[in-house]
């Protein structure tokens, strides 16, 4: 089981605002069977991370059953190392992004069971893997045994350990006070302390404040003020100021949501399916989730909730954390 590949069609146009369900559907679904293309191979560093992108689409879209259950719970599983934690694909080492987008699809999938029922250690040794790696003098994250720091950690940490239940692993209060280190004079957040506002890092600072239930931490003005200028003349959204826009900044959006962000007609390929990062580009797995994600913020007619902390189905994230 597999879901990111190479490249397909460049994105066409379509005199409407249609979302073509079935084609992006169908797109989701064939990812795994181009294991004849090079591109295959050369991205088998992001292979769990695409199923969980293609899963949580494919819940948004309303085919949660179109990928196979348990062949997709038997991939995750392969993915397991000694130590608890995720990698890439069978045989990688394990690290943080891919411990999370692990948890998710088994979440999503109410296969958490598994990790006890195969005997892998149960969701513990999940938690204490993501646990080990906070530094309890600063409260940051490193993202596996070689130290790389990142905001995206922090948030990842939050992220998996909260629907496991197990948030209480790790020191909260210390890693919420990085995160205030992280924010900058324009209200944005950077990957470290004194690093540039970065829109993805808004995604992962703000997200991780909301599961520690400290959003009251975040400047809303000025932080919504940066985001504001983040919209681009065509209706498109950038990470940073002078570049170009692009699909998934449009989930970034979530704090301050203006309708028409994202042109369906230019971004997605009608006749292939999926969706690129901005008009005239290859589609990918990647940028067809945080698409639709971005649709459904926009409440676009349907597309499914998505709960816009865990960037996973409402529905999923309601049930397992109690909402």
């Amino acid at each position: 089981m597999s879901l990111v590949s190479g490249p397909g069609r460049a994105v066409g146009s379509l005199p409407d605002h249609t979302l073509c369900v079935h084609k992006h559907v169908e797109y989701i679904k064939n990812l795994d069977s181009r294991r004849d293309e090079l591109e295959y191979w050369l991205t088998e560093h992001l292979r769990l991370n695409g199923v969980y992108w293609g899963l949580t689409a494919l819940h948004l879209l309303g085919f949660p059953e179109a990928l196979p259950r348990e062949e997709t719970i038997d991939f995750v599983l392969s993915c397991q190392r000694e130590n608890g934690g995720f990698g890439a694909a069978p045989g990688h080492d394990a690290h943080m992004l891919y411990t999370v987008s692990a948890v998710q699809i088994l979440v999503t999938l109410d296969a958490v069971d598994e990790l006890e029922k195969r005997g892998l250690g149960g969701k513990q040794k999940v938690g204490s893997f993501i646990a080990g790696l906070q530094d309890r003098t600063t409260g940051s994250f490193m993202g596996d045994e070689w130290g790389e720091l990142d905001t995206r950690f922090v948030y990842g940490a939050f992220n998996a350990l909260s629907l496991l239940g197990l948030l209480d692993l790790v020191d909260v209060t210390k890693a919420v006070a990085y995160i205030q280190k992280c924010e900058n004079l324009d209200g944005g957040y950077g990957i470290c302390p004194g690093a540039e506002s970065h829109a993805g890092q808004v995604f992962t600072c703000v997200g991780a404040l909301a599961i520690a239930g400290r959003l009251d931490l975040v400047n809303k003005d000025r932080l919504g003020g940066w985001l504001s200028e983040r919209q681009l003349d065509n209706g498109g959204l950038n990470g940073r100021p002078e570049k170009l826009q692009d699909a998934c900044y449009s989930w970034c959006a979530r704090l301050v949501v203006y309708q028409g962000i994202v042109r369906t007609d230019s971004l997605q390929d009608p006749e292939a399916g999926g969706f690129g990062d901005r008009p005239g580009n290859m589609v990918d797995v990647f940028h067809t989730h945080f698409a639709i994600a971005g649709l459904s913020l926009l409440k676009f007619e349907g597309v499914q909730e998505v709960d816009p902390v865990y960037c996973m189905p409402r529905t999923v994230t309601m049930k397992y954390l109690k909402k």
